[in-house]
């Protein structure tokens, strides 16, 4: 994900954009001209019937992988995979190969139009022709990702298949058929909508809708909720109170993951780079590497974790299941990834015994995530009921004045880490008498402005100041100035 970059195009621009990508793909990697094939229309014209197979034979794994997201109560209808003469090995006309893909497409759409949440998401193909303007946001492997704007202003990211990936041009290399390596790759986000539509959770992005069009070719485009991405250096420079909010986030998704409407699901893939950032909260946004289900076993040495630094293992069920081994590896990821970073590091000294406890206990699984979850939830509870705060005296006031309905000009001062705002001292406090000890803990320190802005956990925002020069009445302010500073009020 690199670059940002708009792009102003006509109608139905999304698929044409996307098609355009594709012919590029075929004459970068010399797909036009060759003499003993003709990619018009991504059909082959005399390549053998072997290599035909060979990619149709991998479109047809792939459409029984999804099965499994697709079949159940929820979709209405059972999905059965039956056996042609690809499978025997035997050759396929051109008629009969289009009409194999046909028929896996109409299962596809079938699906997905009727999938869990089908309805609410309403964005569909006619939507994304309808747009005109998008943005670069990022690429990767496999998808290319934009920002467009819905029909009633909500801007949205919009993923397909990225036509100059690494997943795109290996298989053309591979198969020499640039319209069925683009039916091929786009199994990865035919899955992700299939199982954003069965994982609803409010740290999971919502989808807002699909186009899936076979016109020209398979074109499958995903639209989803629009975050910002997780930047861990930047995370990293934030109050400890938004680090954890993250950790909280993540705690929640994998608590929600252990026993999903599809089962446990275990992430792959587990990096930040999964994950966006909506309003403050975190919420997973690749979803294609994710695997609903148990590992299979045989004996206990199936249900074997291996990590650079440590090894864990689960029993083998009764019935050949590695019962809780996804959730381990969900727990001790977000351990790795995001605890061990983000969660200790500057936190109120009164909770460090909780955090760390928190570290020990996934750092060698000895919690599972419904423990972990409650050790959070009663941070969490004791961070915003004040209960963290020790010895906190009501006389720490005394040596301040209260001015009521003003506030400070806007300027820089002198700088705290970490801080709401890189050039002040931002801080959250639970009540007056907390920024009262922070601002007597700082030597700069003459006062503190506080206003109607709260954090997510209710808590007020103040600002910690070496001075106050002018004063400006605003009946949602106070400022606390200790005796004996100077200043003066503006009319």
């Amino acid at each position: 994900m690199q670059h940002s970059l708009s792009i102003a195009l006509s109608s139905a621009a999304l698929l044409i954009l996307v098609f355009l990508l594709a012919a590029k793909v075929s004459m970068d990697n010399g797909y036009v001209g060759l003499g003993e094939r003709d990619f018009n229309n991504g059909k082959f014209n005399s390549v053998g019937g072997s290599q035909r197979n060979a990619l149709l034979s991998e479109i047809k794994e792939r459409h029984r992988g999804l099965l499994q997201y697709y079949t159940g109560s929820a979709w209405g209808f059972s999905l059965k995979y039956r056996k042609g003469p690809a499978d025997r090995g035997l050759g396929l006309e051109d008629d009969t190969f289009s009409r194999t893909l046909e028929k896996i497409d109409e299962v596809h759409v079938k699906a997905l139009n009727t999938g869990a949440g089908s309805a609410a998401a309403a964005a569909g193909c006619e939507e994304l022709r309808s747009m005109r303007h998008f943005e670069f946001l990022g690429s990767g492997y496999t998808k290319l990702v934009l920002k467009g704007v819905l029909s009633n202003g909500t801007a949205v990211a919009l993923k397909s298949v990225n036509p100059q990936g690494v997943d795109m041009k290996r298989c053309a290399e591979g198969f020499g058929d640039v319209e069925g390596c683009f039916r091929l790759v786009s199994y990865k986000l035919i899955k992700e909508i299939a199982l954003l539509q069965r994982l609803q959770h409010p740290n999971v992005v919502k989808l807002q809708g699909h186009c899936y069009t076979s016109d020209p070719g398979l074109r499958v485009t995903a639209v989803l909720e629009l975050g910002s991405p997780l930047e861990m250096i930047q995370l990293l420079q934030t109050p400890w109170e938004e680090r954890f909010r993250v950790c909280m986030s993540l705690v929640k998704l994998l608590h929600y993951l252990a026993s999903s409407p599809l089962g446990s699901v275990c992430l792959l893939d587990f990096q930040p780079r999964q994950f966006v950032v909506v309003d403050g909260e975190l919420k997973l946004s690749d979803i294609d590497d994710a695997v609903a289900g148990e590992l299979s076993c045989r004996e206990d040495r199936d249900c074997t974790l291996q990590f650079p630094t440590r090894n864990f293992s689960s029993p083998c069920s009764a019935d050949g299941q590695c019962r809780g081994l996804n959730e381990k590896r969900n727990l001790y990821n977000a351990f790795r990834y995001f605890f061990t970073y983000l969660l200790p590091h500057r936190a109120p000294p009164t909770l460090q015994p909780l955090l760390d406890g928190i570290m020990n206990s996934t750092g060698d699984l000895s919690s599972g995530i419904n423990r972990t979850l409650e050790a959070f939830q009663e941070i969490l509870h004791l961070y915003k009921s004040g209960q963290y705060l020790q010895n906190m005296s009501s006389s720490l006031l005394k040596d301040y004045v209260l001015l009521k309905g003003f506030r400070t000009k806007e300027s820089n001062d002198y700088k705290c880490w970490p801080s709401y705002k890189q050039q002040s001292c931002l801080l959250s406090v639970h009540d007056m008498k907390e920024a009262a000890g922070i601002c007597n803990s700082h030597s700069q320190c003459q006062g503190f402005t506080v206003d109607q802005q709260k954090t997510w956990t209710g808590r007020s925002l103040a600002s910690f100041r070496s001075g106050f020069s002018d004063l400006i009445p605003d009946v949602n302010s106070a400022i606390y100035v200790k005796k004996g500073a100077g200043f003066r009020a503006t009319a």
